[in-house]
């Protein structure tokens, strides 16, 4: 099953979380979701994703607005996922039966197991086979919650997505593990909560990097389960460094708020950006 969405005006989204500044690899995902609204007569929504309370800043948040003005972009709707934790928690509560508390901590996970170098772990599944006893004498710990994912696969069943550059795709959330779903710091897991919005906001194309590709599984497998549509997907390549490295902010990508106060032409580089040409020492890498 595609379950494909479509229509003659689509709707796209940028979707940025505040917890940090924005550098040219958001700004290469602004542009062409915005560029893809725009060429086809659409809308293109800016939603902020600001339900990591321990590192949203509203400083940033004001950042991202300017530095989408510089850029010369110009959004349709402006949202924040902290006014709408009612719509994850209803669809938490449709999954429950596949949802199972975990307790661990990220250092309990990673003691338990090891991964390639460069590799995100899976979760091992150790609260998974917890008994409904010791489930309930723990529920006062602090927790999260998990997808039982082969439940959840068998009951979906086959599916697929289609994405611009890799074209149809099979679905194999599998490989992605118990995923969480509702964090112990957070209200919503990002899996959750972009599905929930996506489909809640009409967004047709979701337009976003490369590093995002392996997440879109999940996603998948949400929308077959809660019912939604599934969008087209557009997973761009990345912009990387001179070490081939992709951009990030905690690797010191270059911000668009320096380029900005630094007296920088954002209309200028959105242009570039359009036309793939990267200020020295950044290139596109694999789509």
């Amino acid at each position: 099953m595609s379950g494909e969405s479509r229509t003659a005006q689509p709707v796209t989204r940028f979707a940025p979380s505040p917890t940090g500044r924005l550098h040219l690899g958001h700004a290469l995902s602004a542009v062409r979701a915005h560029d893809l609204a725009r060429a086809g007569g659409g809308r293109f929504l800016l939603r902020i994703e600001d339900i990591d309370g321990t590192r949203s800043r509203p400083e940033h948040v004001d950042a991202i607005l300017r530095d989408l003005e510089w850029l010369g972009l110009e959004w349709d709707e402006l949202s924040f996922q902290s006014e709408r934790l009612d719509l994850y928690a209803a669809a938490q509560g449709r999954l429950a039966d596949l949802l199972y508390p975990c307790f661990c901590t990220r250092a309990e996970i990673a003691a338990s197991l090891s991964a390639p170098h460069g590799a995100t772990p899976l979760y091992p599944g150790t609260c998974r086979h917890l008994s409904p006893a010791t489930r309930a004498a723990r529920m006062g710990e602090p927790h999260g919650w998990r997808l039982d994912m082969a439940l959840a696969v068998e009951r979906a069943g086959p599916l697929t997505w289609r994405d611009e550059y890799a074209g149809e795709v099979a679905a194999d959330p599998l490989a992605q593990g118990d995923v969480i779903l509702a964090r112990k710091d957070a209200p919503s897991s990002y899996h959750l909560a972009v599905t929930v919005d996506d489909a809640a906001q009409g967004v047709t194309h979701v337009v976003r990097g490369a590093d995002l590709f392996e997440a879109t599984h999940v996603h998948r497998l949400l929308q077959a389960l809660l019912g939604l549509k599934t969008p087209l997907y557009h997973h761009h390549p990345l912009i990387v460094g001179a070490d081939g490295e992709r951009l990030a902010k905690r690797h010191g990508a270059p911000a668009l708020a320096v380029m900005r106060e630094g007296g920088g032409d954002g209309r200028a580089l959105a242009d570039a950006l359009r036309r793939n040409m990267l200020p020295a020492g950044f290139r596109l890498g694999e789509a």
